[in-house]
C-alpha cells in the first residue's frame, strides 16, 4: 500500500552512477537508478521494494516513471547542455515490463516527449528475463532496436545463460556481474572467468562493462584483461543529476561516500 501511495505522491527519485572508460578514467555514460524517499522510513533500499514491486505488478508504472524521468534528464546530457555531452544513458528494464504489449510504445513516447535521441538510450535486461521467454524477448528486442535504442544484457553469467540466445538477440552491450569482479585482482579462476566473458564479448562484437568495481586493483586487472568500461564505488557512488552535471562541467567528481545506498539496478 505504501509503495502504491509512494508512486501517487512522487516519493521516488533517480540517482545516476558514472560508467567510465578504464583506459582514461573519463565518464562515458551513466546508469539511472531509483530510490524511494519514504516520508517516515527514510530512504528505502531498492533490494527491499523492487521485489515487492515485481510481485505486485507495480514495477510497470514505476518503470514507466523511471524511463520517462531518465529520458527527460538524459536529453540535456545528450545535447551537452550540462557542460559536456555524455555518450549514453542506461535504464534497467524488468522482465515484466518487457512482457507488456505496449512496452515498445512506452519507450517511443518517452523518447518523443523528452527529445532524447534514441541512440543515447541503452536498455538493460537481465539474462534470466530474456531466456525465460526467448521468443517474446526476441520480438520485443528487435522492435526496440528498430527504434534506434541500444540493448544490454545485465548480470551476465549469473542466471541461465544460453550462448545461442546471446548470439541471436540484437544485443550491443554485455555487463559483467559484480560477482565475477570482486576477486578478480587475486588472479586465478575469478580473473580467468572475467577474461572469458570479455573475450566472448569481443567475439560477438559486444562492448563489455564490469559492474561493482570497488578498488584500483580491480580496475587495473580488468583493464589488463581488455575490458573497456566499468562502474562501481571506486569511480563514484550513485548521485543526483546536479552532481553529474557538475562532474561533466569539470567542477568536481562524485564523492565516494556521497550516497550510502548499495547500487541496485532497477526498472
Amino acid at each position: 500500500t505504501a509503495l502504491r501511495r509512494g508512486l501517487e505522491r512522487d516519493e521516488f527519485r533517480l540517482v545516476y552512477q558514472p560508467i567510465v572508460d578504464l583506459e582514461t578514467g573519463r565518464p562515458l555514460g551513466v546508469e539511472a537508478l531509483v530510490r524511494w524517499h519514504h516520508p517516515e522510513r527514510g530512504v528505502v533500499a531498492p533490494m527491499t521494494f523492487i521485489p515487492l514491486a515485481e510481485e505486485t505488478g507495480l514495477i510497470v508504472p514505476l518503470g514507466r516513471w523511471v524511463l520517462e524521468e531518465a529520458c527527460r534528464t538524459g536529453a540535456r546530457w545528450a545535447r551537452g547542455t550540462d557542460g559536456q555531452a555524455l555518450g549514453y544513458l542506461t535504464v534497467n528494464i524488468s522482465g515484466r515490463q518487457l512482457g507488456q504489449p505496449d512496452f515498445v510504445e512506452t519507450v517511443t513516447a518517452a523518447l518523443a516527449a523528452s527529445g532524447m535521441p534514441p541512440a543515447f538510450l541503452v536498455l538493460e535486461i537481465t539474462e534470466s528475463a530474456v531466456v525465460q521467454q526467448p521468443e517474446l524477448a526476441l520480438t520485443r528486442l528487435e522492435a526496440l532496436k528498430a527504434l534506434g535504442v541500444r540493448l544490454a544484457i545485465d548480470d551476465f553469467g549469473t542466471g541461465y545463460s544460453a550462448l545461442s540466445y546471446l548470439r541471436q538477440f540484437p544485443i550491443d552491450v554485455l555487463k559483467i556481474d559484480k560477482s565475477f569482479v570482486g576477486d578478480v585482482a587475486e588472479g586465478g579462476q575469478p580473473a580467468a572467468l572475467a577474461a572469458a566473458i570479455v573475450a566472448l564479448g569481443d567475439a560477438l562484437s559486444l562492448r563489455t562493462v564490469a559492474e561493482g568495481v570497488e578498488s584500483a586493483a580491480q580496475a587495473t586487472v580488468l583493464a589488463e584483461l581488455g575490458c573497456p568500461l566499468a562502474q562501481g564505488y571506486h569511480f563514484g557512488r550513485p548521485v543526483d543529476a546536479a552532481t553529474i552535471a557538475a562532474l561533466l562541467a569539470g567542477a568536481r567528481a562524485p564523492a565516494a561516500g556521497a550516497e550510502g545506498e548499495v547500487c541496485c539496478a532497477v526498472a
